[in-house]
């Protein structure tokens, strides 16, 4: 039996009582408003009123975990089947059952399950329902341009809600009428993580000021790169290190207006480099997410630093770093000799790197417990510091992120370094105005294309011409450039 539940808001109540498939098309109604001079009645001005009956199963689609251990560690009223495995479910305390649905990015994969349940999703039986899904920077446009998803509005979130959020969040899930159409709990600035024990031994320093210094612009991060291979160490793992600094540093996207697929001087700049470091030494040849590069940054690893924007740290790198599990506290276990060995500075140049967000499906029957977690998740600023403080993700709240910054705060993986100051001052710099719907596929086939020439196979313009043909297959309605 499904439960009765009461909407925050009047303009909720109504957009539940509309057409559930055109929520997602950027409209907006106007609620009817009682006339406060027309009666002195002590009831008026209270907007809540009961709403339909809602779901009893929330579904909620995703890739990995990352987004299931957030709901499981800090989502009020949510209580996880198992918490050592998040994506397993769990319910609400209103007895809301909570479904995750994971499907890995490779191949495009989780784009096509999206692209095959969403458009049906209105229709589907309730427990079947799509009620919450996420969604990269690198596709975003894809779905808020879509009538996939709601206006967050339409849920009962304000702009008030969200004015502490950075600004380029939003921006990236703006749709082409003004509506936002997902939120995020994370901003994704990106700095350069280091080794401090090989920094000391190679640099003759550790501190993150001066090692600053050695890798302050391309240049200088080159000649660093020769004395790290001088000293039998690496200056990077992979191919694919350093490309976030480029991809997402681009003055246009990937396809022009008429469909055309560009390659920006920014992307040829990380092909000259890598094939730089490549052919002198300077990386191990390793790709990222393979198991050479994730082997490369732990106790074992030779090489100097990383480029990883905020979730990658606490995410990737801490994981990776350890060969001892967390304890049933959450806290690293150490001496394995490479906790607190990390560091981290702003690198050559300001970046973004990835980021998740939060949409809700259009079709959904759990307005009212959407909005709950659309709120609790991406705008309740305490929610926001003690998930910085608990998981060292760095939180789409400028406030609280702010206050940690200005504050005794510092993690213990990377040498009692606040790392959110140096986040604090690259959040502002972010620039996605360049991002588009093809993004993901085109990253991948590039840097996948690429590879034959860092390793000899081919020559630029061969490999050039297999990422014009692969990206083309991947994309029929984009089109490779005219011969020159």
């Amino acid at each position: 039996m499904k439960k009765f539940k009461k909407v925050l808001a009047l303009s909720l109540a109504l957009a539940m009582g509309l057409s559930l498939a055109a929520c997602g098309n950027g409209g907006s109604t106007t609620a009817p408003t009682s006339d406060d001079s027309s009666t002195g009645d002590d009831t008026q001005g209270d907007t809540t009123e009961p709403a339909a009956d809602e779901g009893d199963v929330l579904n909620i689609y995703c890739w990995n975990d990352e987004y299931a251990s957030r709901m499981t560690s800090f989502m009020p009223g949510y209580t996880a089947d198992d918490a050592a495995n998040p994506t397993n479910g769990g319910v609400m305390d209103d007895g809301t059952r909570v479904n995750f649905f994971v499907t890995p990015t490779d191949d495009n994969a989780y784009q096509n399950k999206l692209d095959a349940t969403l458009p049906g999703n209105a229709d589907a039986a309730a427990d079947d329902k799509v009620d919450i899904f996420l969604i990269e920077a690198d596709y975003a446009l894809k779905y808020v341009n879509s009538d996939l998803c709601m206006d967050v509005t339409e849920l009962g979130i304000t702009e008030d809600d969200m004015s502490e959020m950075y600004q380029y969040t939003k921006d990236i899930v703006t749709d082409s009428n003004g509506a936002i159409k997902a939120l995020s709990w994370q901003a994704t600035p990106g700095l350069f993580a280091y080794r401090r024990s090989i920094a000391k031994e190679v640099l003759g320093t550790e501190e993150p000021e001066e090692v600053q210094e050695y890798v302050k612009d391309w240049d200088t991060f080159g000649e660093t790169a020769k004395k790290m291979k001088d000293a039998g160490y690496f200056m990077l793992s992979g191919y694919d290190d350093a490309y976030r600094t480029f991809s997402n540093t681009v003055s246009e996207g990937w396809v022009s207006s008429d469909g055309t697929v560009q390659v920006d001087p920014a992307l040829k700049e990380w092909v000259d480099q890598t094939k730089e470091f490549t052919d002198n030494g300077y990386n191990n040849k390793t790709s990222l997410w393979s198991d050479g590069w994730n082997a490369d940054q732990g106790p074992s690893g030779k090489v100097f630093g990383f480029f990883y924007s905020t979730w990658g740290i606490n995410f990737t790198l801490l994981g990776n770093s350890l060969e001892t599990p967390v304890d049933e506290g959450g806290k690293e276990e150490v001496g394995n000799g490479i906790y607190g060995d990390y560091a981290v500075c702003e690198g050559p140049a300001a970046y973004y790197w990835g980021g998740s967000w939060i949409c809700a499906a259009t079709g959904t029957d759990n307005p009212t417990l959407v909005h709950d977690i659309l709120y609790s998740m991406t705008c309740d600023g305490d929610i926001a510091k003690a998930i910085t403080e608990e998981t060292q993700d760095y939180t789409n709240n400028q406030a609280a992120m702010e206050e940690l910054a200005n504050s005794d705060y510092s993690s213990d993986f990377l040498g009692g370094q606040n790392h959110i100051k140096l986040f604090v001052a690259a959040a502002p710099k972010i620039d996605m105005s360049n991002a588009g719907p093809y993004d993901q596929g085109c990253n991948e086939e590039f840097q996948g294309a690429m590879k034959d020439y860092f390793d000899g196979n081919v020559d630029y313009d061969t490999a050039l011409q297999n990422f014009y043909k692969a990206i083309t297959a991947k994309y029929p309605d984009v089109k490779a450039p005219e011969a020159e």
